[in-house]
């Protein structure tokens, strides 16, 4: 069994799933404003629905951005505090990856871009393409590496200046895409809004794959440099 949890979409959602995929659970509580409040009661809520405890989860899964700071500082910091207290590992999914996955799920895109409004006249940006595992049976948009590039396996996230053009004429999804200067005829899914499910089922393939990891390890994803800061730290107002 997998715990899974969104705060970063502008809402509270949590999940629990089977090994398979399979939704035992699924609640979403949308807006942002009480999701400190809301997650540990919604957590309690779903393990009695199921008649589960902490201890009967395998893996905690969470969304690990980028995206808004406060919502990654929320959901990052329960996960964290549960792994601790229950010895649990940790899977961290990016957002990135959740909004081209249900782009998949809805409709059928196998290679696309995503783009999650990060505000500040950017956009969080990557590119993703369908890969599926005979073995485990999943398919899962996985990200599109630069064959240049010897960074780590998140190099295709990144920030975007609004109004940038994509390099190839593929969808885009997420609630960036129209914040970009589209090409002729390329498609735009800006209504794709992923919940703990979609997280869930990313982070159980990723679970299979390699594991999780304990809570120290178990970091957020900002790509923006000093997000912690106020806008007036940052030189921005």
């Amino acid at each position: 069994m997998f715990l899974a949890m969104d705060t970063v979409f502008d809402q509270c959602s949590i999940a629990i799933l089977d090994s398979s995929g399979q939704v035992l659970s699924n609640h979403t509580e949308t807006g942002k404003r009480q999701q400190t409040q809301q997650i540990l009661p919604m957590i309690d809520a779903a393990l009695s629905e199921v008649q589960l405890r902490l201890a009967d989860i395998q893996a905690l899964i969470f969304n690990r951005g980028p995206g808004a700071f406060s919502g990654i500082r929320i959901n990052t910091a329960v996960v964290q505090a549960l792994s601790v207290a229950h010895d649990l590992p940790c899977v961290g999914v990016s957002s990135l990856q959740a909004i081209a996955q249900s782009a998949y799920q809805q409709y059928g895109l196998t290679h696309l871009y995503s783009a999650l409004d990060a505000r500040m006249q950017q956009v969080y940006f990557g590119q993703y393409e369908l890969v599926t595992d005979d073995q485990l049976g999943h398919s899962i948009m996985q990200p599109v590496l630069d064959n240049d590039s010897d960074s780590d396996s998140d190099s295709t996230e990144q920030l975007l200046d609004y109004d940038s053009q994509t390099a190839l004429n593929i969808p885009i999804a997420g609630n960036g895409a129209m914040l970009l200067a589209l090409q002729d005829q390329q498609m735009c899914h800006d209504d794709i809004w992923p919940d703990a499910v979609v997280i869930g089922q990313l982070g159980i393939a990723q679970f299979a794959n390699v594991g999780g990891t304990e809570a120290a390890q178990a970091l957020p994803k900002y790509l923006r440099n000093q997000a912690w800061k106020t806008l007036k730290e940052q030189g921005k107002s």
